[in-house]
């Protein structure tokens, strides 16, 4: 298989299936799993309804989904519209293969076409191979900030 094979396209709501299955991944591999409450309906009705609350690139190689990136617009203001990256999944067999920087470079490309003034994510410290490399992307990687949430039933 090459890189030739491989398409980046903007998610459907074919994609909801798979797209949980990689949340789910994703989620046992920081050591989470019992986190994810999301069904495949609300991502259907929450992505794809009247009003979307996110949008969705997927990495297609030879037809089979091996990756998405799932984000959202959000307000900055200090520095007004910016693309939040919620999550960026790419399966394990498939990385180190330059698939998963030809995503983000799509979700790079979104955020600049949308003419955004920043982009965001977030990587827990630990993991060392998403750190390294956002590293090569010169990103800016501060543990300044602390992460404050609240949560409803």
């Amino acid at each position: 298989m090459t890189k030739q094979t491989l398409q980046i396209r903007k998610g459907s709501p074919e994609d909801v299936p798979v797209l949980l299955a990689l949340i789910k991944d994703l989620a046992d591999y920081e050591r989470a799993p019992d986190e994810v409450i999301v069904t495949e309906e609300q991502l259907m009705s929450d992505g794809f309804g009247e009003r979307p609350f996110f949008h969705l690139l997927v990495a297609e190689l030879n037809e089979e989904v091996i990756g998405i990136a799932l984000y959202y617009f959000a307000y900055s203001t200090w520095k007004g519209k910016y693309l939040y990256l919620e999550d960026f999944i790419v399966q394990e067999a498939h990385r180190g293969q330059g698939y998963g920087k030809a995503l983000f470079d799509a979700v790079v490309e979104n955020a600049k076409s949308e003419k955004v003034k920043r982009m965001g994510w977030q990587v827990l410290d630990w993991n060392e191979p998403a750190i390294e490399f956002y590293k090569r992307y010169n990103a800016d990687l501060s543990d300044e900030w602390l992460n404050g949430r609240l949560y409803f039933e």
